[in-house]
């Protein structure tokens, strides 16, 4: 586990033998957790995953190198990104690289996702990740 420059994030890489389920390992989870315990009543407010997951595999992430950052926005976020409120189904190819997509999985519950983040996505991700951890951020100080 590892603080960032965002403040008060944890990032969780679960790994062998620490508990958590196979299919997790060498994955990234970020929590904002100031007091250094992964939470266990919130989400992360983004991930890192670097293979497919049973009944998410359209992103093709078994590539060699390829990963998928993922993200938790809110609805007009999600909306002013894809074009789409996020209860209707995905569109478009979630495999393709560099491209701010509705999450192919958590897509309804307002997640955004993007294939192997480059330059086109680079100021997008920033603004995104920097909002997901504002309302995280949010969340624990109302309930502290």
């Amino acid at each position: 586990m590892e603080r960032h420059a965002l403040g008060g994030v944890l990032t969780l890489r679960p790994v062998p033998g620490d508990g958590t389920p196979e299919i997790s390992w060498g994955d990234s989870f970020f929590y904002y957790a100031p007091d250094g315990v992964v939470p266990t009543t919130t989400q992360p407010f983004a991930t890192i995953v670097t293979k497919d997951y049973p009944d998410d595999e359209g992103s093709q992430l078994n590539r060699p190198g390829v990963f998928r950052l993922n993200i938790a926005t809110t609805k007009a976020t999600f909306q002013r990104h894809t074009g789409h409120a996020p209860s209707l189904p995905a569109a478009g190819d979630p495999s393709v690289s560099d491209t701010v997509i509705a999450h192919p999985v958590y897509g309804r519950m307002a997640w955004l996702a993007v294939v192997d983040p480059g330059p086109r996505t680079g100021a997008a991700v920033q603004e995104l990740l920097t909002a997901a951890h504002d309302r995280a951020r949010s969340r624990y100080d109302r309930k502290g």
